[in-house]
């Protein structure tokens, strides 16, 4: 794949709107042909999601309501890089631990992902988990909201893919997630890079 140096100075910025997760910067953009052009940016902390899978090669799915498309989706264990500097593996196995009541003992980096470049700064980095333990009832997180009505179930990761395809499972984290894992099982595992790899795509404002 060849790269193409551009050069796409920033002439101006700044932010318009600033929520509770994300907010809304405004970039003027000096194009290379010299014309400005704006450009409005979601910025987003980033993201993990955890591909878990058990020792009969079943994965761990959650279904949780997602208010901007007004209903549930199936999706895996996953959440934002809320902790500045928090290393994206650490981040990975609190959800995992809070959203499925598990603990893993191997983690493998399977894929990073930019979720909308076209909009969003947003990136997340999905991780495989395999030696899972499950956590006494006593010391599991107790959800809120959303989590609170989660349902969770583990579905065979070669059914998991047939459900991508029959368009069953939309959430692009779990379906990044998925193929990635069905390649990665087609290679032995070979392959995976270690979970302490380069991340040059993380967002800048989570560390």
């Amino acid at each position: 794949m060849s790269e193409t140096a551009h050069s796409y100075e920033v002439a101006d910025s700044s932010v318009v709107y600033r929520g509770r997760v994300i907010s809304l910067r405004r970039d003027m953009v000096r194009m290379p042909d010299g014309d400005t052009s704006q450009r409005d940016v979601v910025v987003h902390p980033g993201a993990v999601g955890v591909v878990a899978l058990d020792e009969r090669e079943r994965v761990v799915m959650v279904r949780q309501y997602r208010h901007p498309v007004r209903g549930p989706l199936w999706e895996l264990p996953a959440g934002i890089l809320d902790v500045p500097g928090e290393p994206a593996s650490i981040a990975a196995a609190r959800e995992l631990a809070e959203e499925a009541g598990l603990r893993a003992g191997q983690f493998d980096l399977l894929v990073d992902v930019y979720a909308s470049p076209g909009m969003t700064d947003e990136a997340y980095r999905v991780f495989l988990a395999r030696d899972l333990v499950e956590i006494p009832a006593a010391e599991r997180h107790v959800g809120v909201h959303e989590e609170a009505e989660m349902d969770i179930t583990r579905v065979e990761l070669s059914e998991a893919v047939d459900r991508v395809m029959r368009g069953e499972i939309t959430n692009a984290m779990a379906v990044m997630g998925l193929l990635a894992t069905y390649r990665a099982r087609a290679d032995g595992y070979r392959n995976l890079r270690p979970v302490s790899s380069p991340w040059a795509a993380r967002p800048a404002a989570s560390g």
